[in-house]
């Protein structure tokens, strides 16, 4: 069971929640995947994701990369759901910590998320810690960028999203995206 931690509604009305729980749970319109440019989804949030929604996901984004070419930070990849509550998947390619421009490559994907998600005409999207697993990205500085860039995102560009939701695993990365909120970046 996924549960709300704090939420906070932003100057256009859209509401940004912080959820403690699983990503493959989530019964948003659309939830962000964790993906490396070649969207193998064979571990970390994208194998979850994977795992709970199907091979379809995989046999999707494999497609995907055949007609479209490796995803690039800026311009997310989607696919279907599969057996998930969620109709899609939106693949975001995260940066590795350590390739240098990393704040902004991270910016980049959580806006170009959230474009596919209006493309998409979504009223709801899931985000996960993007690039704080296997890609090694600290979670604090990783959390003041995503909420950064939801906030920055909405200042600038009318949409229809309503809700973005944060869902986080564990309880580190839960106090982390916390500490970052109460400093005031959403």
């Amino acid at each position: 069971m996924n549960i709300v931690l704090v939420e906070r509604a932003l100057p256009d009305s859209q509401i940004v929640q912080i959820v403690q729980g699983d990503l493959t749970a989530e019964t948003t319109d659309a939830i962000v995947n964790t993906a490396n440019e070649h969207l193998m989804h064979g571990a970390g949030v994208a194998g979850a994701i994977v795992r709970a929604g199907g091979h379809v996901i995989q046999e999707e984004s494999d497609a995907w990369v055949r007609e479209h070419g490796p995803v690039p930070h800026a311009h997310p990849a989607w696919t279907s759901g599969g057996r998930l509550p969620a109709r899609y998947v939106i693949h975001a390619v995260g940066p590795v910590w350590g390739e240098g421009g990393e704040d902004a490559k991270l910016a980049a994907a959580v806006n170009g998320s959230l474009q596919v998600a209006d493309q998409l005409k979504l009223d709801s999207i899931s985000f996960p810690a993007i690039s704080t697993g296997i890609f090694g990205f600290p979670t604090v500085e990783a959390a003041r960028v995503l909420l950064s860039a939801v906030r920055a995102y909405f200042l600038r560009k009318e949409s229809g999203i309503r809700r973005v939701r944060f869902v986080l695993f564990d309880e580190p990365t839960v106090e982390a995206f916390k500490a970052v909120w109460n400093e005031g970046h959403t």
